[in-house]
């Protein structure tokens, strides 16, 4: 159940509010109009109201009006402790009693901040990755960022749908079929003792080799470069293994199983290193033929129009956008004939899914602006519901990588290169005291994936950004490490509560220290953090969120005693408090996909 305790707390401040306005300005105001807000960090309070709009009301200085309105709420309420007045902004403090009363509420809650299922259902798209590759660090932050929006939309209570679209077939494919006919002398996974997505991929970049040397001799002969492209011979036998493949040629469909299948069994061992799963895998190749079905019958509703090579088109330009290829001159289908195809099958598959979550870079943006608009010309109502919840690019120090040039940063190398550089930092730092080689080894596992999952997810999507490898293990600061050891920090200390025997003890205290009221105004915070990251798709509102749980209770340790609390109400609320933070860190790490250790 989610709590009520934001909206209790903040009713009662309107309700006080509104009576101050009353007795000190002689004035009612209505419920609409009285608006408050969380207090900036460097003043004192929890809740701001800000005085200015009311000005021709109250008739004096934003000051003197704030300080009118603050007097009035501490004498004449029991659930302002003081005031303060920056120019026009008046900071509440609230009475510890309240926050304590808060606290229970939370505490009582063991799936705080989760919310009971309400029956809609999303569909959320993410890693779509090509099989004539294997997956980069692009697909690792639309793999965190995909896996982690839906876990944040469950959490909200929607039934959630994870899906991908592989694309298994196109030119692309076939040209790492082709190098592998041409130069691949029978290699397998087995043989080569490399993944199956590795090895598709380096026909791949041997393909692009012979085809940029073509290039180069047939322009030495004597022909411009735009025909020498057109024309090179390796390139022609990829089209003319694509047009044998749409026509299920069985020589050409058996190797394309082979090496697809190839590829799979290493996205599979990709996935389960990463920690996402799907619910769902949809192929292009079986979505790609309904794609078709649905440009012709368009087609023939005069939706699309036809040109004189026979390639099929849509006009968008009354729509500001430009015409738009649907189907080639030689029949052959493009990504958009595909992803039309697709989206159709989905809402046939699911039909009561309100809303569909494309989660693609932004070099895409105007490739779903076109898709949602042919849906829409087609007549799908559900078109208005798709959304492309788009990302920039990631960078790393080295520069921009190139798929067919194979500079690539290998999405599995990364992963292991974090993990060893957990490993490294955590036996600097002395942190494995005690552990077996196989825990060990499993902390460097959470640590490194946490890491690289943290620094990609706390960045806004919509942002390119700079991968930094050695910044992200950092164990100070805001990163993945930091709230893992805090996390575990808190475990420790509940260990130690148990073998005292004094967990779960009751307690009555009726103070609070100020840190331990800061501790708190963070929780309450949260179910209102995990509705705007799900309203925004943005799970960066939980890495923050999860980072000041963490940094605020750092501040609570250091400050104040735990096991030296002579007072035993003061400990046993102590212990249970820490519980409660510890039980939270867990769910918003959870959300992001992050597992925290218990030992570290």
């Amino acid at each position: 159940m989610e709590t009520t305790s934001v909206t209790a707390i903040n009713l009662s401040l309107k309700k006080a509010i509104f009576n101050a306005f009353k007795e000190v300005f002689d004035h009612e105001l209505s419920n609409g109009e009285i608006a408050l807000q969380p207090t900036r960090r460097e003043f004192e309070g929890s809740h701001t109201f800000v005085v200015f709009p009311y000005l021709k009301i109250t008739r004096k200085s934003p000051e003197e009006s704030g300080t009118l309105l603050g007097s009035y709420l501490v004498d004449n309420t029991d659930i302002i402790k003081s005031f303060n007045v920056v120019k026009g902004f008046l900071n509440l403090e609230l009475e510890d009693k309240l926050w304590i009363e808060v606290f229970g509420q939370i505490a009582a809650q063991q799936n705080y901040g989760i919310q009971e299922p309400t029956g809609d259902e999303v569909m959320v798209e993410y890693s779509s990755p090509n099989t004539n590759k294997p997956l980069h660090l692009g697909h690792l932050r639309n793999n965190f960022l995909g896996y982690s929006v839906a876990k944040i939309l469950e959490a909200r209570g929607n039934k959630v749908h994870k899906v991908q679209i592989i694309n298994d077939r196109g030119i692309h494919i076939c040209k790492s079929m082709v190098a592998w006919l041409k130069y691949g002398n029978g290699e397998t996974p087995s043989s080569a003792g490399i993944k199956g997505d590795k090895l598709v991929g380096n026909y791949y970049v041997k393909f692009d080799q012979a085809y940029k040397a073509q290039i180069a001799e047939l322009v030495q002969a004597g022909h411009d470069k735009e025909r020498a492209e057109k024309n090179a011979p390796v390139l022609l036998e990829a089209q003319q293994m694509l047009r044998k493949w749409e026509q299920r040629e069985p020589e050409v469909y058996r190797l394309w199983e082979t090496m697809n299948g190839w590829v799979y069994n290493g996205f599979e061992a990709s996935y389960k290193a990463m920690g996402v799963s799907f619910d769902k895998l949809y192929y292009e190749s079986d979505t790609f033929l309904l794609g078709k079905d649905e440009v012709l019958k368009g087609l023939e509703k005069g939706i699309f129009y036809k040109k004189d090579d026979g390639s099929v088109w849509v006009d968008l330009t009354d729509e500001g956008l430009d015409q738009k290829i649907l189907l080639r001159s030689d029949g052959t289908s493009v990504y958009m004939t595909q992803d039309i195809g697709t989206a159709i099958l989905r809402f046939r598959d699911f039909p009561k899914v309100k809303s569909q979550i494309y989660t693609v870079g932004n070099e895409q943006e105007y490739h779903f602006k076109v898709l949602f608009l042919i849906l829409a010309k087609l007549g799908y109502e559900w078109a208005k519901s798709c959304y492309h919840l788009s990302y920039g690019m990631v960078d790393l120090p080295s520069g921009k990588m190139k798929s067919r040039e194979g500079t690539v940063v290998d999405a599995d190398d990364l992963m292991q290169e974090m993990v060893d550089t957990a490993a490294e930092r955590t036996k600097e730092l002395g942190k494995i005291d005690g552990f077996t080689e196989e825990q060990a080894a499993a902390l460097y596992d959470v640590i490194g994936l946490g890491a690289l999952k943290y620094f990609i997810l706390k960045v806004d999507p919509r942002k390119r950004m700079l991968f930094n490898p050695e910044e992200s293990i950092d164990f100070q600061g805001n990163t993945g490490p930091f709230i893992q050891y805090t996390y575990a920090r808190i475990a420790s200390i509940l260990r130690k509560a148990d073998q005292l025997s004094i967990t779960g003890k009751p307690y009555k205290i009726s103070a609070l220290h100020p840190v331990e009221k800061g501790v708190i105004m963070v929780l309450n915070d949260f179910p209102e953090r995990l509705k705007l990251a799900a309203q925004e798709y943005a799970p960066y509102i939980i890495a923050q969120y999860v980072y000041d749980l963490a940094k605020e209770y750092n501040r609570f340790y250091a400050e104040v005693s735990i096991f030296n609390e002579e007072n035993k109400d003061a400990l046993y609320f102590r212990v249970a408090f820490s519980k409660v933070v510890a039980r939270t860190i867990n769910t918003a790490m959870g959300l992001l996909g992050i597992r925290v250790p218990e030992r570290m």
